[in-house]
């Protein structure tokens, strides 16, 4: 990866932290995986910060001062309108005017959104963008899509979620995968209206690199029924939060079980490093980050707790996307939706 990858541009005033996680973070990926960050934000912190992480002139980070922040307050369409010098902006229009290859944030998603759609631009036929997240299973990876970019969204939408979620684990995964539409029971009468529909419209096209699997059940979905699942971003960032707070809780209650008895602490000697090694592979920092699908550009978005490795995998995650020119193959994935 190194000397092959673009710079990565980094908004350094997204995290609820900001900026200490987004400048280890860098520092950490320049470090172990040799990718050349723009750190962007107020320079004269970003200096501090640098110095107190003990930056040297070896580290691949370059400063890229911008003078205001998009707060997690901030409504995104005017956000993007009255801040025209935020980090969030200035990162996006480096990667507008190529001179970096992707962008990562950890700040307030739907401002992400806005500035990658004005800024960036859709790719063509993609109707709105969606985030596209992957879960570890049992079985293998588990991609989701809309994962929280879009709440309403309309039958043709919903299916060419199926589409980009199919097109993105295909690329990632390597498999021709099987894609499930989320409903409440795995029978053709069920669902809604919105998922009949998109439905129809998935079983009627051609699959080539992709097999549909019809309707699948949440309580399938992380016993490898399918590889991807495509629901509306209200659904699936419930989805999300939901199996993040379950995972945590279910080894929080593994381990009060371990440590309630003299025996069983006994065997939690034996037990803690299987449930440390588990904790870490299903916590969100690993992952790094979700893909804004469906952008004429590689956008990262990061969790708004992440922490210096969280941010470390997601400008990995950035390059690995652009590298293997990720918006190229969705833009093709979605045609056979647009010429039905």
């Amino acid at each position: 990866m190194p000397g092959s990858t673009p710079p990565i541009a980094l908004d350094t005033f997204g995290s609820d932290q900001a900026p200490g996680p987004e400048v280890a973070g860098a520092l950490a990926a320049s470090r172990e995986a040799g990718l050349e960050i723009l750190l962007v934000g107020d320079g004269a912190r970003l200096d501090d910060e640098l110095r107190k992480a003990g930056a040297t002139t070896r580290d691949a980070v370059r400063v890229v001062h911008a003078s205001e922040v998009v707060t997690m307050d901030d409504h995104p369409a005017a956000a993007f309108r009255a801040k025209r010098d935020s980090s969030l902006r200035v990162a996006v229009d480096r990667v507008k005017a190529g001179e970096a290859g992707a962008i990562v944030s950890a700040g307030n998603s739907g401002a992400i959104l806005a500035h990658a759609l004005f800024v960036l631009g859709r790719l063509p036929g993609v109707e709105r963008p969606a985030i596209v997240t992957v879960f570890p299973t049992a079985a293998g990876p588990l991609t989701l899509c809309d994962a929280g970019a879009n709440v309403d969204v309309g039958p043709a939408m919903l299916a060419q979620f199926a589409l980009l979620g199919a097109a993105y684990d295909a690329a990632v995964h390597r498999r021709r995968p099987r894609v499930g539409l989320l409903s409440n029971g795995a029978e053709p009468g069920k669902g809604t209206e919105l998922t009949r529909a998109a439905h129809a419209l998935l079983a009627a096209l051609p699959q080539r690199s992709w097999r549909y699997a019809g309707y699948v059940e949440g309580s399938a979905l992380f016993k490898g029924a399918v590889d991807v699942v495509a629901t509306d971003g209200f659904t699936g960032n419930v989805v999300l939060k939901s199996a993040e707070g379950l995972a945590e809780a279910f080894l929080g209650l593994i381990s009060a079980e371990l440590t309630a008895t003299p025996r069983g602490r006994v065997g939690a000697a034996v037990v803690e490093p299987v449930l440390r090694g588990l904790r870490r592979r299903i916590h969100y920092a690993e992952t790094g980050g979700a893909l804004l699908a469906g952008v004429d550009g590689t956008v990262i978005v990061c969790h708004g707790r992440s922490d210096a490795t969280a941010i470390k995998n997601g400008l990995v995650r950035a390059a690995q996307m652009a590298e293997a020119r990720i918006p190229a193959r969705l833009a093709e994935a979605v045609t056979i939706l647009r010429e039905r």
